[in-house]
């Protein structure tokens, strides 16, 4: 995402949101001070920025259902085939061929680690975020049609994966031949639960829980290539 995109993000977060000045400059890569802290929780490693002048880490808990401004600036919505499964029944298709036909186009897109060295390129059968939505319009934020007024999903608990990961980007890299499954933030300037602390602590509940998450996520990407519903290459 380019840097103006981001910094009008984080100036619409500040009209309702304060937003702190460090998170604010590590958005727009502004901040030459930031170390890759690294949990490991559950088996996903999680890279935490940490601030060196500051000595603080950059931590996040979700203000939902104050915030819903994940789901009202989504970029594209991959599916599993398990979210295919799930979410071709939770809106009532006889079929999934029928559901795929209808609502999903195809989603390729390119993604990068952390350490800046492993390129994903990925492609999926992703959810429609408008009934009218087009190939030029993947990627770009739209509001999704399944947010309801009150700030709720309507296809909540059957909502894709992905959604369930936000604010985290993960991805599987080799380590002597075997898988293992990193997460880090997303930083689009769209999500304004993001603050610093001086320890990790305050964060430690939320990543247990997201660890079970995305550790199942990645497992169900794995089934859905298997299966030829996807395609993932990686280049390091």
């Amino acid at each position: 995402m380019k840097e103006l995109e981001i910094k009008e993000s984080l100036e619409n977060l500040a009209n309702k949101w304060t937003i702190e000045q460090s998170i604010y400059d590590l958005h727009l890569g502004k901040r030459d001070d930031v170390s890759d802290f690294q949990l490991v929780v559950n088996g996903v490693v999680f890279h935490i920025p940490y601030l060196v002048k500051d000595k603080t880490y950059v931590l996040w808990k979700c203000l939902w259902p104050d915030c819903h401004n994940c789901c009202e600036r989504q970029g594209r919505l991959p599916l599993t085939k398990d979210d295919i499964s799930l979410i071709s029944k939770k809106m009532e298709y006889e079929s999934e061929s029928e559901f795929i036909k209808k609502e999903t186009p195809i989603s390729s897109w390119n993604e990068m680690s952390t350490m800046n060295n492993v390129i994903t390129t990925i492609s999926m059968i992703s959810l429609k975020r408008d009934a009218k939505e087009t190939e030029e319009q993947d990627g770009k934020p739209l509001p999704c049609r399944f947010l309801d007024g009150c700030g709720t999903c309507e296809l909540h608990p059957d909502k894709p994966g992905v959604c369930w990961l936000y604010p985290f980007s993960s991805w599987m890299e080799s380590d002597n031949g075997k898988p293992v499954v990193h997460a880090s933030f997303q930083l689009t300037g769209d999500c304004p639960g993001f603050y610093t602390d001086k320890t990790s602590q305050p964060m430690m509940d939320i990543l247990q829980e997201y660890s079970k998450r995305i550790f199942e996520y990645n497992m169900s990407i794995l089934r859905t290539t298997r299966e030829k519903y996807g395609f993932i290459n990686i280049v390091q």
